[in-house]
């Protein structure tokens, strides 16, 4: 599997990462029923195929999908471990109650806490998960990760969900080393704004969400839409209610023709368009199990042609789904 620089950290990451956002299992922003078999075992193919990076979170499962994603690194011989990216910002307590905190104090104790249960000594990239306009200046959040990198707890740092204003704030005080954002072909803001932010100050983009959290997957469904629990948060996703669920499935079947040309899923076309724009580093992409792991392996080494492009434009003019810059 080919790597990718992610920007100015001395990083190679592969093309694709292994998102563990459903490793979490239910809950209020969660996806339902997981089995953690199942997620480990879908960690070790992703590894097996050449993956060489996980991304995770501490409010994911409330914990939960790091501990899963340490039991799945503990399995794997030390060589073969992958990197360990996670984030910090978004607490709970213990009812279960999710809220912003990005004290200095809070981001410390996070950080601890990760490194405990991923059963590792250091992270290889710590990420502000989401801003928090009601808490302090972002200027001292920024700070505390920045001094967790030189006490050897991180080797490198960045945010998450953040826009421009953000970035240039976090710059001013030390040299922003990633972003992740949301970018996919139903969500494609980013696109035109804080990934050209990012190109221009060699910060390294890692986008979330590529498939739209399943909609473009190849398998996914009105009838898979209508049948979501209630614990899986699509089920209350704009995005999977009509009328919008309605084009991004007709976004969904005008992909076929360009998958059936390179011999890959749809899924893999979705995550290719968002490696194809200047700026991104790699695609986060999750996975229950194994063989979903197995479809879209083949999007790291994928690479739409100007024809292709073109013709996933068209389908997104045509469609109507989503907003923002249409191609790269």
């Amino acid at each position: 599997m080919s790597t990718r620089a992610l920007g100015r950290t001395g990083l190679e990451i592969s093309a694709v990462g292994f998102g563990s956002w459903v490793t979490g299992g239910p809950g209020l922003m969660g996806w339902g029923a997981q089995s953690d078999d199942e997620s480990i075992a879908a960690v070790h193919r992703a590894v097996a195929g050449g993956v060489n990076w996980i991304d995770t979170a501490a409010v994911y499962g409330f914990g939960h999908a790091e501990e899963v994603v340490g039991r799945a690194l503990a399995a794997l011989p030390p060589a073969d471990r992958p990197l360990v990216f996670t984030k910090c910002g978004l607490v709970w307590d213990d009812r279960g109650v999710e809220r912003n905190d990005l004290t200095p104090e809070s981001i410390r104790r996070e950080c601890v806490a990760s490194l405990r249960r991923l059963g590792v000594d250091h992270l290889d990239l710590y990420q502000i998960h989401a801003p928090d306009p009601a808490g302090p200046p972002v200027e001292e959040s920024w700070g505390a990760l920045l001094e967790l990198v030189r006490e050897g707890k991180v080797r490198h740092v960045g945010v998450s969900n953040f826009d421009t204003a953000l970035l240039d704030r976090c710059a001013a005080v030390g040299r922003v080393e990633t972003l992740q954002p949301p970018l996919s072909l139903v969500k494609r803001e980013a696109a035109a704004d804080v990934i050209p932010w990012c190109a221009r100050n060699g910060t390294g983009v890692i986008v979330y969400g590529p498939m739209a959290a399943g909609l473009l997957s190849g398998t996914f469904s009105a009838e898979r839409a209508a049948a979501l629990p209630d614990d899986d948060w699509r089920s209350r996703a704009v995005e999977f209610q009509p009328p919008a669920l309605h084009r991004n499935l007709a976004l969904q079947e005008a992909l076929r023709p360009v998958a059936a040309r390179h011999g890959v899923s749809v899924g893999a076309v979705a995550i290719a368009w968002t490696t194809a724009w200047e700026g991104v580093s790699a695609a986060i992409v999750g996975a229950r199990t194994a063989a979903q792991v197995e479809g879209w392996l083949p999007a790291a080494s994928l690479r739409l042609t100007g024809e292709d492009l073109a013709e996933v434009a068209e389908a997104v003019r045509t469609t109507g789904a989503g907003s923002g810059p249409v191609g790269p």
